[in-house]
């Protein structure tokens, strides 16, 4: 067994890092008090290759692979975590493309979200009806000598309104899984209405917002695989986009952690620094043996998703334990710095805020134990 990462995934990583440190961390707590949307800083993550990270070179990736992908998150999230989840769905709608799409669908799309000409893209699953039950959503799609005709509305929609293209899932059969289809949406699609901005507690510099879709007329070639079955699709996408926000979560708690060993060790009473204290300095040390657990179960489901094996239980175990742990090793730092943690002079409450979110969206912690013991008790 190899700890050591390739050269590949120590580049991609050390740019992550080096362009976080000086790109993104310094106005980071600027943009998420304003909600300020990083356009310009996305365009140059995608000169360096960072919204493609496991896509083809063909289609202007730079096929570096998921543990590198995976790097790179961590790294970007520690900085940003706005910027990182904006940075994980449009990587995971590249990688659907590739992975369905026929190849005018790959030739058209991937390489404008790969460098920058698409802002983002989205992943429009969720309705307001159904999260976490993806299968009992109402949008339809309906095939007419015009194209396809879609009609519902999506919610919880990431970067929504800046996508250059959004895959959309629609009802085109019965009920349940199988009678659903994936479509290509690109943002000037006649019918298609972005709804205002969510005002969140957390993530405030990523954008948020819902999709009417009121007759959006798409072309017959728009449908993204094969008729009804879209939800394989779905599926497939959100066991990667784990992978993605378990290394979101990894990324914000290191950045907590960072914070609160600072402050420890700046930070006297009684005489001495406070990580000295044996309460202060066992929460540091159980804050990083979890992140250092969870930073493993991450790399091994990137790592079997990299190899081609199967990886939908590991993804879950690193979704729910990355998370939890994340929101543990916040809450934490948020302690260690005592009231000070409660202003926005330290950054250790936006670390909580941001931190929170990973445990609901990609599927909750309790849809995650869910796949878990199913796969368990089938295997």
């Amino acid at each position: 067994m190899h700890f050591d990462l390739t050269e590949t995934q120590q580049l991609i990583r050390q740019t992550a890092r080096d362009f976080s440190v000086k790109e993104l961390e310094p106005g980071a707590g600027e943009r998420e008090r304003k909600g300020q949307f990083p356009k310009d800083l996305l365009k140059k993550m995608a000169e360096l290759g960072l919204m493609g990270v496991n896509v083809p070179e063909q289609f202007g990736g730079v096929e570096a692979g998921v543990v590198a992908y995976s790097l790179a998150m961590m790294e970007v999230a520690r900085a940003c975590g706005s910027t990182a989840v904006t940075m994980s769905v449009t990587n995971m709608v590249a990688e659907i493309i590739c992975k369905f799409g026929t190849e005018s669908q790959k030739q058209a799309h991937v390489p404008k979200l790969t460098s920058g000409e698409y802002v983002a893209g989205a992943f429009a699953l969720s309705e307001p009806g159904c999260g976490s039950d993806p299968a009992s959503m109402r949008t339809t799609a309906k095939r007419t000598d015009k194209g396809w005709v879609l009609n519902g509305t999506k919610q919880f929609i990431t970067s929504g309104e800046y996508a250059g293209v959004s895959v959309v899932w629609a009802r085109t059969g019965g009920p349940g899984g199988k009678g659903i289809s994936a479509f290509l949406m690109p943002a000037d699609t006649q019918g298609l209405e972005i709804g205002p901005e969510e005002k969140k507690m957390g993530l405030r510099a990523s954008n948020t917002v819902s999709m009417i879709l009121e007759d959006a007329l798409l072309p017959i070639d728009a449908l993204l695989g094969e008729e009804n079955r879209g939800f394989r699709i779905a599926l497939t996408a959100l066991d990667g986009g784990r992978i993605g926000v378990s290394s979101q979560a990894v990324g914000i708690a290191q950045a907590a952690l960072n914070a609160a060993l600072d402050y420890a060790k700046e930070r006297h009473t009684f005489g001495k620094p406070i990580g000295e204290h044996q309460a202060i300095g066992w929460m540091l040390a159980d804050s990083a043996t979890e992140l250092e657990a969870a930073r493993l179960l991450i790399l091994q489901a990137a790592y079997l998703k990299e190899q081609g094996r199967a990886f939908t239980r590991q993804a879950s175990m690193a979704k729910v334990f990355s998370t939890e742990a994340a929101n543990r090793i916040c809450a934490r730092a948020f302690q260690i710095h005592g009231g000070y943690g409660y202003v926005e002079d330290y950054p250790v409450e936006r670390f909580l805020r941001d931190a929170r979110v990973t445990t609901i969206y990609e599927g909750t912690s309790e849809i995650q134990r869910l796949v878990i013991a199913r796969d368990l008790l089938r295997n």
